[in-house]
């Protein structure tokens, strides 16, 4: 008791930096304090009481679903001849213009497909639950419509990867189910192409139903740098016009 009441009125000392461990809490995750109290009888008669830390959990915020309505104010005008003007406050910019899904929304739909592999139906689902009835083909077609959206970033860390001086590449099996001219259970390819500036490397995912030579030739068309493959064939005739 004497040693906890003793740090307890010490001067607050710096925190001590943590030790990598395979499990834990970043440092820049907000915090809350629960404070657990003594009721007046338990600490009637004490000569002081005082704080201190027992426990530390992890907690997450379960996602929520909500409703952003946009009032637009619009100022009426009375014209010299008799008419009206009407002024409205901007709107602010959707990346899709007319869509019920919030910027918020798009990208926890693109997180969770892309970076969490969840496919649409599950997404669906999931919305659902949480009072939003979203189908998975409404939920497709946003996300065809972002791919112009993103099409000028892509480019761009395209154009990084390839001022680049080193870069690796490789391509796996995917099953797509609708292919022209392709069975559901034919392969098809994912090529992915990582590097670019030490700093600012990138990660670029280029889906094709071919494996031929011709996709690495066009994914590093103007590519003079160094590059990192295993030892498939298809990469050969880029290295050498390369």
């Amino acid at each position: 008791v004497e040693k906890e009441l003793a740090e307890a009125e010490a001067e607050p000392k710096k925190p001590r930096k943590r030790r990598n461990k395979a499990d834990g809490f970043d440092e820049n995750l907000p915090r809350i304090q629960v404070r657990l109290t003594l009721d007046e009888d338990e600490k009637a008669g004490a000569n002081k009481t005082f704080f201190s830390k027992v426990k530390e959990e992890l907690d997450i915020v379960p996602a929520q679903a909500r409703v952003i309505e946009y009032w637009q104010e619009k100022a009426v005008f009375e014209q010299e001849d008799g008419t009206q003007q009407v002024a409205c406050a901007a709107r602010p910019v959707h990346p899709l213009g007319k869509c019920l899904a919030s910027v918020q929304l798009l990208a926890w739909i693109l997180v969770a497909k892309y970076a969490d592999a969840l496919p649409l139906y599950r997404l669906e689902g999931i919305l659902k639950r949480h009072g939003g009835r979203i189908s998975r083909t409404t939920l497709a077609n946003w996300i065809i419509r972002l791919d112009d959206v993103f099409k000028p970033l892509i480019n761009l860390l395209r154009e990084q990867q390839l001022n680049a001086d080193y870069l690796q590449a490789d391509e796996t099996r995917l099953q797509v189910l609708k292919e022209t001219g392709k069975s559901a259970q034919s392969d098809k390819w994912m090529w992915v192409i990582r590097g670019g500036p030490p700093d600012r490397p990138a990660v670029l995912f280029e889906y094709d139903p071919s494996r031929s030579e011709e996709v690495p030739l066009r994914l590093l068309d103007g590519f003079r740098g160094t590059l990192q493959t295993d030892g498939y064939a298809g990469y050969n005739r880029v290295c050498r016009e390369n």
